[in-house]
């Protein structure tokens, strides 16, 4: 499987980590806005080829698939122009920064059969997936989920802490992770609430949003998120179930009294990033439909685009 990735920054080296350790992937173009960095990246990962372009990745014969991990704004926009190269693509999240983008990739994918995944990373961490396991073997009914998704982030700054060149967002890119995950555990979402704080003078953004959800079984969920959090970093979720209470940070799990919970076995390694690889490349092998296929997390762009339109009208 010969693949380029687009989007050499911080998130981008966490997949190429993640493909190094599946048999039969080969690195073969990376593409950055940056042709130095472009450049080193190829190096320290083998690649061949490397450039500013993604096009000239898409021309590429030895080129079987693209990884996007390029500014959110592009992602859907790249992602068809991958399918129309014929190349299968995985873009990272968020799929679109719009819903009628979001229905525009679904149909292009749709159109070719290619394989479009998206990188909703909460569907394969094993501590989510862990609690998904017992409810679909239903030792587990999840009544409430509270989440918090917090950030230290005033200036526009990569994980790295490196200037980026483009505007994250905390309803399209960050609450997707939540608003897809409540859904995959629970049930379609069927009722959604928004309100945001001040609007950013310089970075233009709401620096925190509150959102309520509630699913189809009746299931609520609270999520709290900003930008101005200066303490703990990243998205902590509680589960509250019928039978039991589980707090997952990433890819560790504990139970509500902070008891680690053992995730031996639930799969085969303890990286998100690299089990959502991992699910891209054998659903390529296997011609079949990924987990967090773009048909599959479609609805939760839905929500999105209608808690768009609540807080727009809220002024």
């Amino acid at each position: 499987m010969r693949i380029a990735l687009a989007g050499a920054g911080a998130f981008g080296e966490k997949h190429l980590d993640g493909l190094k350790l599946i048999d039969g992937v080969e690195i073969v173009s990376i593409i950055s806005r940056r042709a130095e960095q472009a450049a080193e990246v190829a190096a320290k990962y083998g690649a061949k080829h490397s450039g500013t372009d993604l096009n000239e990745a898409l021309a590429r014969d030895d080129v079987d698939a693209v990884i996007l991990c390029t500014p959110t704004q592009l992602h859907a926009e790249q992602a068809i122009a991958c399918m129309n190269a014929g190349k299968h693509v995985q873009v990272e999240i968020p799929l679109a920064d719009s819903w009628a983008d979001a229905e525009a990739v679904v149909a292009k994918q749709k159109e070719t059969g290619l394989v479009c995944m998206v990188g909703h990373t909460r569907r394969f961490n094993p501590s989510h997936q862990y609690v998904h396991n017992k409810i679909v073997a239903g030792e587990l009914a999840i009544q409430q989920m509270d989440v918090q998704t917090y950030f230290f982030r005033r200036k526009n700054m990569n994980a790295k802490g490196e200037p980026r060149s483009w505007t994250d967002h905390l309803l399209w890119h960050h609450a997707a992770h939540t608003v897809d995950l409540f859904a995959y555990q629970t049930g379609k979402i069927v009722q959604a609430n928004a309100v945001q704080g001040p609007i950013h003078p310089e970075l233009g953004i709401a620096m925190d949003m509150s959102i309520q959800l509630k699913s189809e079984t009746g299931a609520i969920c609270t999520l709290s998120l900003s930008f101005n959090n200066d303490g703990p970093l990243g998205t902590f979720f509680r589960y509250i179930g019928d039978n039991g209470t589980y707090i997952a940070r990433y890819d560790d799990l504990v139970n509500g009294k902070e008891e680690p919970i053992d995730l031996t076995g639930v799969t085969i390694s303890n990286n998100g990033i690299e089990l959502q690889d991992r699910e891209f490349i054998s659903a390529i092998r296997e011609g079949r439909e990924p987990n967090s296929s773009v048909g599959k997390v479609l609805d939760c762009y839905r929500v999105l685009g209608d808690l768009e339109k609540q807080l727009n009208a809220q002024g």
